[in-house]
């Protein structure tokens, strides 16, 4: 699998810093992966529904943490990219 397009939008709604999408192999799209500054630094949440109640699944999702460690260190770096376009000055651990 390539990731083969990574888009991001900032946003600032508390612990939410972005929204991304991303192409895999030209010919997949997933949207609404969420950029999140938790407490232990930034990582990409997948794509969720709330359920009647109210807990959260997500509704497309890696199936083994290689793939997960591939899809947030595109995503981060594209979000760090243009956070840094706007001239936005980032601490040590936000740039790979």
């Amino acid at each position: 699998m390539e990731i083969t397009r990574v888009t991001v939008r900032e946003i600032d709604m508390n612990m939410v810093k972005g929204i991304a999408s991303i192409i895999l192999d030209d010919c997949f799209v997933v949207h609404d992966l969420r950029i999140v500054d938790g407490d232990r630094g930034y990582f990409v949440a997948m794509p969720s529904r709330k359920l009647p109640n109210g807990d959260f699944k997500d509704i497309a999702h890696p199936l083994n943490s290689e793939t997960r460690e591939k899809i947030q260190e595109a995503v981060l770096r594209e979000f760090f990219k243009v956070k840094k376009g706007k001239g936005e000055k980032l601490q040590a651990e936000e740039v790979f």
